[in-house]
């Protein structure tokens, strides 16, 4: 069989340390896997956007990171956008902004958001109104009632496109410990590449 390699040279067998090519290998790239899976585990993941409640801040079919560290020191601040479980659908990733947390009254009057009695300005939901959810309308076995205050441990999350968003105003306050990442930047298509 021909060689591919000039001539006098040998594909060595073993490397310096006396392990076998195939062995060396082997563990390298078992070694390259186990870093990729630990740090999506606990550093940093990659998600897809699969619906448009988040618009116009992000985008239908946008990837973005979103890093794991800072939740592991302290817990969401109203104004970030997170991600985290479903409380409606186990195994589904859900992406929203953080409005209120545990202790604090949230209200919607008249299309305004009010948190502990002040009206938030929020200049990423386009001017869309913040009206509560019909639940009744969704079949749905209780209504949640305003003003509500956060119970501990929970957080008020709610999309920035306020018309066509299930969020907390829908399922409720969702547990601090569901939280998954702080989405911090877009990074596809890069026409929406950016900052969060």
């Amino acid at each position: 069989m021909a060689s591919h390699f000039p001539e006098g040279v040998e594909l060595p067998e073993e490397d310096e340390g006396g392990i076998p090519v195939w062995l060396d290998l082997l563990l390298t790239a078992a070694i390259t896997v186990a870093i990729v899976v630990a740090m999506r585990i606990f550093v940093a993941d990659t998600y897809q956007v699969p619906t448009g409640s988040m618009l116009e801040t992000i985008q239908l079919g946008d990837r973005l990171i979103g890093e794991k560290i800072s939740y592991r020191f302290r817990t969401p601040v109203a104004g970030e956008v997170i991600t985290f479980d479903d409380p409606t659908d186990p195994g589904v990733t859900l992406i929203k902004r953080v409005i209120a947390t545990e202790g604090q009254t949230i209200d919607l009057i008249d299309g305004v958001v009010y948190v502990d009695g002040e009206a938030l300005d929020e200049p990423y939901t386009l001017g869309k109104e913040s009206n509560p959810i019909d639940r009744h309308a969704l079949i749905l076995d209780s209504d949640i009632t305003y003003p509500y205050v956060i119970p501990d441990g929970c957080l008020w999350v709610m999309g920035d496109n306020r018309t066509n968003s299930l969020d907390s105003r829908y399922f409720g306050a969702v547990q601090v410990s569901t939280v998954s990442s702080r989405a911090v930047f877009i990074f596809w298509p890069f026409s929406d590449a950016g900052t969060l």
